[in-house]
Formats: structure tokens, C-alpha cells, sequence
């Protein structure tokens, strides 16, 4: 028996696996066929390496070919953003502006403009 705390822990990883990828701006799948020719990155507000050394077409591609590589990435650049965000969770608790942070990143997250 699984409790909710251990099925959170590998979401970031088992989303990867399946081509998700967070980003400021929501939730990006890189099945898509419209990222077949972007050269751009995942997230350009991500200064992960993921981020800064493959476009979203080239990790399309790897995806469609079912690397191993894919999937490596895809964790690194999710785990990279979820710690990303709790150092930024807790710069605004310490600043006493979390709830700002909270509906900042919420609205952008939830916009779906990916």
C-alpha cells in the first residue's frame, strides 16, 4: 500500500517519461507535432541545462524515438523547475509575500499559453 506522499514523489519523473514537461506557463507535451521544428527551448525562463542546450524540437524527436535520453531530460528539467520553485516558495515566505508569490505564479501557470 502506497501512500499519497509516495505517489507525489515520482510524479515529476513518471510525467517525464510521457513527454510532460513544466514550464512557467503550464504544462508542455512534447508529442506535439507543432514542436517538430521549434527551435526553441522548453522554458525560456528555465535556467536549467536542459533548457539551455536542446530545443523542443530536438527533444521532440528523441521522444518519437523513444530514447532513454528523453526521458533522462525530461526528469532533469522537471526536477530542476520543482526545486526551482520551492527556493522561490521560500524566498516569498521569508520576505512575507507568499501569497503574492502563490497567485503570481499560479496565474501564469494556470494560463496555458505554453
Amino acid at each position: 500500500m502506497s501512500c499519497c506522499h509516495e505517489s507525489f514523489s515520482v510524479q515529476p519523473t513518471r510525467i517525464a517519461r510521457h513527454g510532460l514537461y513544466f514550464t512557467h506557463k503550464g504544462m508542455l507535451s512534447i508529442k506535439q507535432k507543432r514542436f517538430e521544428r521549434d527551435w526553441s527551448p522548453i522554458d525560456p525562463e528555465c535556467q536549467c541545462p536542459v533548457c539551455r542546450t536542446y530545443s523542443r524540437a530536438y527533444l521532440r524527436h528523441i521522444f518519437r524515438e523513444q530514447e532513454i535520453l528523453s526521458s533522462m531530460l525530461a526528469s532533469y528539467h522537471n526536477l530542476y523547475f520543482l526545486h526551482d520553485m520551492m527556493n522561490g516558495i521560500r524566498s516569498a515566505i521569508a520576505a512575507d509575500r507568499f501569497e503574492q508569490f502563490r497567485a503570481d505564479f499560479l496565474s501564469r501557470f494556470e494560463s496555458g499559453e505554453v
